[in-house]
């Protein structure tokens, strides 16, 4: 159940509150940090290095995070182990951070998961992609409709990463849930981010760039007041710092920090973003700060690349990110 400590958020799930969704959706221009799942030597997740992370985080500034978003490798975790790490995740913010917990896979098992997220005080969802092999238009919007009326009182942030989802589908699901509120764009077109965003509504939702600092400033001249970044658990100096400049509409500097974090969001994005979590723990595990293990099919770096980040880090020391 949710902590005391918990209680400032409560107000942002008040049905009765006609302002709360629009507040919530205000609080979601911003980084919205992915924390780790940190494994153990046992092979489980270590809880008490879990709260220490997202502790960081906020200490740091980061005021929203989702535990069991891709880079947590939610897909690689239990049902047991994704509802600790939101009840994790909610006692260590501590009311200081939005908890938007993740959810997905199949609909009965991603209802159960966001009314547990309810109880347990988070106060908002990010739906995953739905996994199925053939989806259509309706099937997508009854998925997302089902989730979203199960907790009329939380935000729902819709996880886009479908070209074939339009700024149409998203709109007609917005008009039979109200609670849908943001969605976090992960198709690595910006074109199609500002067009998508036009078509569904601007003004209604929080457009966040799901696919992190990489594509932050060109989604946000496309309308994005956010973005997602699993950076921010290495370096969340670096993270804030883009998104002060892109709040203060300062492009260059956006760009300079965008040139410091290119090589470490590559190495993330290559090979269809295979070794993405991997190159997180990995600089995770030279600053001492968690274990470098994670789970198939995901893979622990080979040397060529530890060597890299471990460059990038000393960089990231003498510029003062770190």
């Amino acid at each position: 159940m949710a902590p005391d400590d918990a209680a400032p958020l409560a107000a942002l799930n008040d049905t009765d509150a006609p302002h709360s969704l629009e507040a919530l959706r205000a609080r979601l221009g911003t980084v919205i940090a992915v924390p780790v799942a940190p494994f153990g030597d046992g092979g489980g997740v270590d809880w008490d290095n879990h709260a220490e992370s997202v502790r960081r985080l906020v200490d740091h500034g980061i005021e929203v995070v989702t535990p069991n978003g891709n880079t947590g490798e939610f897909y690689t975790l239990s049902p047991a182990e994704a509802r600790q790490a939101v009840e994790s995740a909610v006692a260590a913010a501590g009311g200081r951070a939005e908890v938007m917990a993740g959810v997905g896979l199949d609909l009965a098992g991603a209802v159960a998961a966001a009314r547990h997220a309810r109880e347990a005080g988070a106060g908002s969802l990010m739906v995953h992609q739905p996994v199925h092999p053939y989806r259509s238009a309706e099937g997508w919007i009854a998925y997302h409709r089902a989730i979203a009326e199960a907790v009329p009182d939380l935000g729902v942030v819709l996880y886009i990463r479908d070209e074939r989802v339009s700024g149409a589908h998203i709109r007609t699901l917005a008009e039979q849930c109200a609670n849908v509120v943001g969605v976090k764009y992960g198709v690595p077109d910006a074109v199609r981010f500002a067009r998508v965003a036009r078509e569904a509504g601007l003004d209604r939702f929080a457009w966040i760039a799901g696919l992190a600092e990489l594509f932050a400033p060109s989604c946000w001249a496309g309308g994005a007041v956010g973005f997602t970044s699993g950076l921010a658990n290495v370096a969340p100096k670096l993270s804030l710092a883009m998104l002060a400049a892109l709040r203060g509409g300062d492009y260059p500097a956006a760009m300079r920090v965008w040139e410091s974090v290119r090589p470490f969001e590559e190495m993330r994005a290559a090979d269809a973003s295979a070794d993405n979590v991997s190159v997180i723990k990995e600089a995770l595990s030279q600053l001492g700060l968690s274990s470098s293990a994670v789970r198939p099919p995901s893979r622990n770096l080979p040397e060529p690349l530890r060597d890299r980040i471990g460059e990038l880090l000393k960089q990231w020391r003498t510029e003062g990110w770190l």
